[in-house]
């Protein structure tokens, strides 16, 4: 095949994901994909805030250790965690080690937890999408805002609900990555494999 040949079946990616195999799975695979699930969302929502002042690429390595360390991001489990678990959690290398987040995100889980007793937690983060996810048509990263009025108004609702490491910036990450919004750019092979996934999704509303 010639090195034309070759260029031209190129696949296109968003350049954040970069060559390193665990970052461009995550992209082809995950960022961008609408999810349901509340344990899921409450997952990526905590590691999202571990992410804060970090690489994602650090959290991604480290992820399959958080889940260890932290029950499967189970916040019944985690909501019940007392010192001796913060301990524990201070002294594990295999996560991001600040306290300020790993008690965060035990106050997380127990206002998750506080939360689900009225409403699951999917459900309320999509109601703020009363039309289904949002598709962007954005030529370069340059386009890409890092908040959004909508994030600022869903960061504002979480934390008066008493979450903790949910700014607005945290927020619209989370969004991208869980399909709330399509920000891969238009030149990007998962762009349009996303859109079709969001047009088919059905958002939990109970």
């Amino acid at each position: 095949m010639s090195q034309t040949s070759e260029a031209a079946t190129a696949i296109v990616r968003c350049p954040w994901a970069g060559t390193d195999p665990l970052y461009v799975a995550y992209h082809d695979e995950e960022w961008g994909v609408p999810k349901a699930n509340s344990r899921a969302l409450f997952e990526k929502l905590v590691l999202e805030g571990f992410q804060s002042g970090l690489s994602w690429i650090t959290i991604l390595r480290k992820r399959e250790n958080f889940r260890r360390a932290f029950d499967g991001f189970d916040a019944e489990k985690i909501a019940r965690y007392g010192e001796k678990d913060v301990a524990r959690l201070m002294a594990d290398p295999g996560i991001v080690r600040n306290r300020l987040k790993v008690e965060a995100t035990i106050e997380n889980a127990r206002a998750f937890v506080k939360f689900s007793e009225k409403q699951s937690f999917a459900s309320f983060l999509w109601s703020f999408l009363p039309d289904g996810p949002i598709v962007n048509y954005r030529n370069g990263l340059d386009q890409v805002p890092a908040s959004t009025e909508l994030s600022v108004r869903i960061s504002k609702a979480l934390k008066k609900e008493g979450f903790r490491f949910v700014g607005p910036t945290t927020v619209y990450a989370f969004m991208q990555s869980v399909g709330m919004v399509n920000d891969h750019l238009v030149s990007c092979h998962r762009h349009a494999a996303c859109a079709e996934l969001q047009r088919k999704f059905n958002p939990p509303r109970s």
